[in-house]
């Protein structure tokens, strides 16, 4: 099956519902076969993925700057943890480890890596299916703002296309799986 990565976040001052939301995605990776490609924090949004995916007996790969497993907030249960010497880095190897990317409500971290991902798509540097999982209209302003800048000509209708836009989990993984054949 596929490794798909989860980009979501890892503030531990969440409300409940979106550790649910982060959970039920990861469990749902795994009751689908796949394996999880994460972030490699053991908090917030991003511990509730992994715990989830293990849960439901999905391997998961997390990749982690060395400075955050400086901090103590690695997630050590993981399958595989790839550790980077920075940020940028981080993006590169989750993006090469990943067949599909899914991105659940996150900060700017989360936006940073969906834009990442996203941007190299527009290049053509990679084919990869991205999903945006827009849980509770969470996403709503975002993604009307970038049909703005699509009717302003700042991005091109083919660019905007890549990314597949949602409203639940199940949703998400269906369009991951479909475009994977």
């Amino acid at each position: 099956m596929a490794a798909i990565c989860v980009f979501c976040a890892s503030s531990r001052t969440l409300d409940q519902r979106y550790l649910d939301l982060a959970r039920f995605t990861g469990e749902e990776i795994g009751r689908r076969g796949h394996t999880l490609v994460s972030g490699g924090g053991c908090v917030g949004m991003m511990g509730a993925v992994a715990d989830g995916a293990r849960a439901a007996g999905a391997p998961t790969v997390g990749v982690i700057p060395q400075a955050l497993v400086d901090l103590e907030v690695a997630d050590l249960a993981s399958s595989e943890l790839v550790v980077t010497d920075g940020m940028a880095s981080r993006k590169t190897a989750m993006i090469d480890k990943s067949d599909a990317f899914l991105t659940l409500p996150g900060g700017l971290g989360t936006l940073d890596e969906l834009f990442e991902v996203w941007t190299t798509a527009t290049l053509a540097m990679h084919t990869k299916p991205m999903v945006l999982v827009d849980s509770e209209g969470f996403y709503r302003p975002l993604t009307e703002w970038l049909a703005r800048l699509t009717g302003e000509g700042f991005i091109r209708p083919a660019g905007l296309d890549l990314l597949t836009v949602v409203d639940s989990v199940p949703a998400a993984l269906d369009a991951i799986e479909a475009r994977l054949g």
